[in-house]
């Protein structure tokens, strides 16, 4: 089985769990999201990657902004912003839905096609009594053929979502 059906398999479900998901909670704060994992997972040019996202707490109807920037230790690099959707499962459990656009640099990494790439990601987390989420995350980041070629690549990601009140105080 490829990573596209697999991920279009995991999507498909997810979206059918956000029918039973409780809506985003009012108390919910912004966060700093620290992640490090995988990159290109499972492919030729495997690397360790590192995140660091600023996710906001302002609802856009169901959708929140966020913002980040991605490290590969090939020397790329991530730049992007896009939305969200939080969906809660009971007080604890949380399933993140995002899609950003952004800009890339290969560096002397994986060559993905474009400078224009887009990701889409399904995050499931712990959510602590401080509202801190712990979290392993799936990504997917590809240039939707607008480039020469579209090889595509994933990302497996270990997630630590700080509430910023928690850093910068109330």
């Amino acid at each position: 089985m490829s990573w596209g059906v697999l991920w279009n398999f995991v999507c498909v479900a997810v979206l059918g769990l956000a029918i039973l998901a409780q809506p985003a909670r009012a108390d919910d704060p912004d966060f700093i999201a620290f992640s490090a994992g995988v990159f290109d997972l499972g492919k030729d040019q495997t690397a360790a990657e590192g995140r660091l996202e600023y996710r906001s707490d302002i609802k856009l109807w169901i959708f929140k902004p966020f913002g980040g920037v991605m490290a590969t230790s090939d020397g790329g690099a991530y730049g992007y912003a896009g939305i969200l959707i939080d969906m809660f499962f009971g007080n604890r459990a949380v399933a993140t839905l995002s899609f950003a656009p952004g800009a890339y640099y290969m560096g002397d990494g994986k060559d993905l096609g474009h400078d224009l790439e887009f990701r889409s990601q399904l995050e499931i987390a712990y959510r602590f009594d401080n509202r801190a989420r712990l979290g392993l995350a799936l990504s997917h980041m590809s240039n939707a053929s607008i480039g020469d070629k579209n090889p595509g690549t994933e990302s497996l990601m270990l997630t630590y979502a700080l509430p910023v009140r928690s850093i910068f105080g109330d």
